[in-house]
């Protein structure tokens, strides 16, 4: 799954016509630096195990929701939040070329995202759903709330509720949101998709205690991006400490695993192998 959204994300990538001698290159330059594609491949993922005739047509909704996801990286790494020297082995975009590129780039791929939605080869209502999810939980009510509190609440600690709180909203609801497209392109009833997504919300949090404990362990080569960089942060390492965020994350494992059962056997299968490729 990996490999084909690979190819369709090279095939894809946003170009403009006009005489700026690198907006383009920019515009490409994280988006063809790699990345997990965690959030394309639960989507495809869903689609795959569900009506797998629809792959050709979630594509698009996959490279939407990588769009979203590298817009949120690349102002993550602005020097008014995280200021970051790297991304995934690369310089950062505002310190290849200037804050400026690297604030409409963002811009770019965030609205190019709902552009790519509309064009779906899918009935309107199909594609007004899958509009108003990523909507939903790449704006206020998910990554941007998340993110407000972690820049606000830096050097300031919270109590586990809120940190669980803060890293729902700005990790967790995207990659619930990734599972509840695929189950939108599949027409799927509300009570399955809603079963689904709150999985996705799991599967959120474990992915974010686990890049907290990589950025403890692993080196900046094998991270891609600044390692030790969280120390002023609110992680779950910060607050629990290194054995007790993995024993949490082992927890969330399970509880994940074991709500996977009430799924069909395609779709527990796809997202056993995410978490076991992904999150162990």
């Amino acid at each position: 799954m990996k490999e084909l959204f690979t190819k369709h994300l090279n095939n894809h990538l946003p170009n403009i016509k006009s005489f700026h001698p690198f907006f383009n290159e920019a515009l490409t330059s994280m988006l063809k630096a790699g990345g997990k594609h965690f959030r394309a491949q639960l989507l495809l993922g869903v689609v795959e195990a569900k009506n797998p005739k629809l792959l050709p047509d979630a594509l698009d909704a996959a490279l939407a929701l990588e769009f979203i996801h590298t817009y949120s990286l690349i102002h993550d790494d602005l020097p008014a939040m995280d200021n970051a020297d790297f991304r995934r082995n690369l310089k950062t975009l505002h310190k290849t070329y200037d804050e400026a590129t690297a604030i409409l780039v963002g811009d770019a791929l965030n609205t190019e995202a709902f552009l790519l939605l509309s064009r779906l080869k899918l009935k309107d209502s199909i594609k007004i759903n899958l509009i108003q999810t990523l909507a939903f939980n790449a704006g206020i009510n998910g990554m941007i709330i998340g993110q407000a509190i972690d820049c606000f609440f830096e050097n300031k600690k919270l109590n586990l509720e809120e940190l669980k709180f803060l890293h729902i909203h700005k990790t967790a609801k995207l990659i619930a949101a990734s599972l509840k497209m695929g189950c939108e392109i599949c027409e799927l009833n509300s009570q399955e998709t809603e079963q689904i997504y709150n999985i996705g919300l799991k599967l959120g949090l474990i992915f974010q205690i686990n890049d907290d404990i990589i950025d403890v362990i692993m080196n900046e080569k094998e991270s891609g991006k600044p390692s030790k960089s969280d120390i002023n942060k609110n992680s779950f390492v910060n607050l629990l400490g290194l054995e007790q965020a993995i024993l949490h994350k082992e927890k969330l494992i399970e509880e994940c695993k074991n709500n996977l059962q009430i799924l069909d056997k395609n779709l527990t299968k796809t997202l056993f192998n995410l978490i076991t490729q992904y999150l162990q």
